[in-house]
């Protein structure tokens, strides 16, 4: 293969569209669409980033500014864990606008994420929110088409194919040729989406951890399915006799892949998989919480039983007698129990979720549009992963901070029994409320996040090297009329 016929051929396709007059207000719209994406994408991440970041800082404040206080009255004072926004989320949104951002964390209970985007908007935002993302993965695909479905075929059919042929280049290099060219049209629209991100993570300082990694993959993961789009649509306008009929195929390509496959897979999850409703998750861990034991009743069974073997241990005859204050001891024991309980259906409700949408990765390795979609919102840390990591992590705050209460109740709470519920032996100093650290969400790292999508990274590099090879075989079986 001469690679000077091939990028003669390059330019001579790339020419001839431009000679076309239709390619110019093409090209504004989707360069008006990827700017007001980005710009939209960018004042979004800025405002819920400061917000949150607000309001976390309140919620901070909230917390310090109480006065001494009995550590359980604290425990169940609480406070909210919001959730950050990585930076590359301006780009991909992914689910992260229908899943909420804030949890509010108190003793004895796990909380849901509330406060999603969804859910505080119009009911516009849930028909899909407009993203750079959204745009690439959706209507560039059509635009490629679009723009290279006739490449091959029209040549065929005006003759032209004929005469390249006779002229000594050789069908290898002409379906190449106009590959390149198809790519290098859908990367000068990729070129200005790459220079805004790259303006706008640069502005944003640029140091949060594996940021410019993602970048960098997040800019090849799309480079890589330009090239397979490219090379679906020249094979397809060479193995058509007529350039109609190409782009019939093509846009039955485009509806399958990226309308019907994607829905139905999600459906076919839900349908092998049912989750139970928010209510009946809620139900089955308070029914087992109780069976278990109620910290709260000082005849429940449990702690009754629980109760008696310490006294035995201590070798005393009264709670008031233990060196500790035994109500913060039954908390701490009662919130290891509740928790324990509420992590088990937890992760039994994560493992139906995971089943759900391992239908839609195994689709992503027949069907590129998955594989690009899976990785992009990883990268952007926008998926159902890094939603469950920020959970995790809040989960785990809400658990050492009732402990710590309860460590304060056990170790500086008077055993002894005072009347009144605001005796001063009833409360500790204010000073102990900031010893426990604020929540800080980390996101997750570069390595973690290629690694859950490792299937549909090999994916995309198999398709696209199918592809290269299709390309091939066509070059020795395409006709010339």
């Amino acid at each position: 293969m001469r690679k000077e016929t091939v990028l003669l051929i390059a330019r001579h396709f790339w020419m001839n569209t431009f000679k076309t007059r239709a390619i110019y207000p093409l090209m504004t719209i989707i360069f008006g669409l990827l700017c007001f994406s980005a710009y939209t994408g960018w004042t979004n991440y800025e405002k819920q980033s400061e917000i949150r970041s607000h309001y976390q800082h309140e919620a901070r404040e909230s917390w310090e500014s109480n006065p001494d206080k009995h550590p359980h009255r604290m425990a169940h004072f609480g406070t909210f864990a919001f959730r950050q926004k990585y930076p590359l989320s301006m780009f991909d949104s992914g689910i992260e606008s229908f899943t909420g951002n804030a949890v509010f964390l108190e003793a004895h209970k796990q909380n849901s994420v509330n406060f999603s985007e969804a859910s505080l908007s119009t009911g516009l935002l849930r028909f899909g929110e407009f993203s750079m993302a959204m745009i690439l993965q959706t209507v560039f695909p059509l635009i490629i088409f679009f723009l290279g479905f006739s490449a091959v075929s029209a040549d065929r059919e005006n003759g032209t194919l004929k005469i390249i042929l006779t002229q000594g280049a050789r069908w290898k290099e002409i379906l190449m040729g106009k590959t390149l060219g198809l790519m290098a049209l859908a990367l000068l629209c990729l070129a200005p989406v790459g220079l805004l991100m790259l303006y706008f993570l640069i502005a944003e300082g640029g140091d949060v951890e594996g940021l410019w990694p993602r970048f960098f993959v997040l800019g090849l993961v799309y480079g890589m399915f330009f090239m397979l789009l490219s090379m679906v649509t020249i094979a397809v306008s060479t193995s058509s006799g007529k350039s109609k009929n190409a782009l019939i195929k093509l846009l039955a390509i485009w509806l399958l892949l990226v309308v019907l496959l994607p829905r139905s897979s999600q459906a076919l999850g839900s349908y092998f998989f049912p989750s139970p409703s928010k209510v009946e998750f809620q139900s089955v861990i308070e029914e087992e919480v109780i069976q278990k034991g109620d910290s709260h009743n000082p005849n429940d069974p449990f702690f009754k039983q629980l109760k008696d073997s310490v006294l035995n241990a201590h070798q005393v005859s009264s709670v008031e007698e233990l060196p500790f204050n035994y109500g913060g001891f039954v908390m701490a024991q009662g919130e290891k129990n509740s928790s324990i309980i509420y992590n088990n259906h937890l992760n039994e409700l994560m493992q139906i979720y995971k089943k759900q949408n391992s239908i839609s990765e195994l689709t992503a390795v027949i069907n590129p549009y998955m594989a690009v979609k899976n990785l992009s919102m990883a990268l952007s840390g926008t998926d159902f992963d890094a939603y469950v990591d920020f959970q995790d992590q809040a989960e785990k705050y809400r658990y050492e901070l009732a402990q710590k209460m309860n460590e304060l109740q056990m170790e500086y709470i008077s055993p002894a029994k005072v009347s009144g519920s605001d005796g001063k032996s009833h409360v500790v100093g204010k000073e102990n409320w900031s010893e426990m650290p604020d929540f800080h969400h980390r996101f997750f790292s570069f390595g973690k996040a290629v690694k859950n999508e490792l299937l549909s990274l090999i994916s995309l590099v198999l398709w696209c090297l199918a592809a290269v090879w299709y390309i091939s075989y066509l070059s020795k079986k395409a006709k010339s009329v």
